[in-house]
């Protein structure tokens, strides 16, 4: 169920069809459970029977691990200094890897290479996508702006301007 990455701290696992039922049924059991609040804990059960309390936010990351694992969908668990190489780190991005390649060749975002391979930390990878977010956001307000300002919002009677 689990393969390690390139990062000995990064693991992957995969719905197991053999589990599937069971996981589930989990999924549905906890559900079906509700919120969690100051008068319901989550525990887990220990092998020898020790009742174990989670804390609320561990909780929620295992009821998103298994709807995540129900849904055929593989999960992967890393540390923020993971380092990844450069193909799972465009994966990650959903970008091809010479993409990736120049991007860190132009410096936006930190690399190391300790010989002829680059590798690239998660932090920084995370770091990057919320930049790449804001920008598409502030861009993507300003041509809102700019269409209300130029009045590309009206309507219009009749069939749009032909262009040509």
């Amino acid at each position: 169920m689990a393969r390690t990455a390139a990062s000995s701290n990064v693991r992957t696992y995969m719905p197991d069809e053999q589990q599937d039922a069971q996981i589930l049924d989990f999924v549905k059991a906890l559900e079906a459970a509700g919120r969690v609040g100051p008068d319901v804990r989550p525990a887990l059960v220990a092998a020898n029977g020790a009742r174990l309390e989670l804390p609320e936010a561990m909780y929620h990351v295992l009821l998103q691990v298994a709807e995540t694992l129900s849904s055929g969908m593989g999960v992967t668990i890393a540390p923020m200094n993971a380092m990844l190489t450069t193909q799972e780190a465009a994966d990650f991005l959903g970008i091809a890897r010479p993409t990736l390649v120049r991007i860190l060749e132009r410096g936006d975002i930190p690399m190391t290479k300790p010989g002829r391979h680059r590798f690239v930390q998660l932090r920084d990878l995370l770091d990057y996508q919320s930049q790449q977010r804001e920008q598409t956001r502030t861009t993507l307000d300003e041509l809102v702006e700019d269409a209300v300002d130029t009045d590309l919002y009206s309507a219009t009677d009749g069939p749009p301007p032909v262009t040509r």
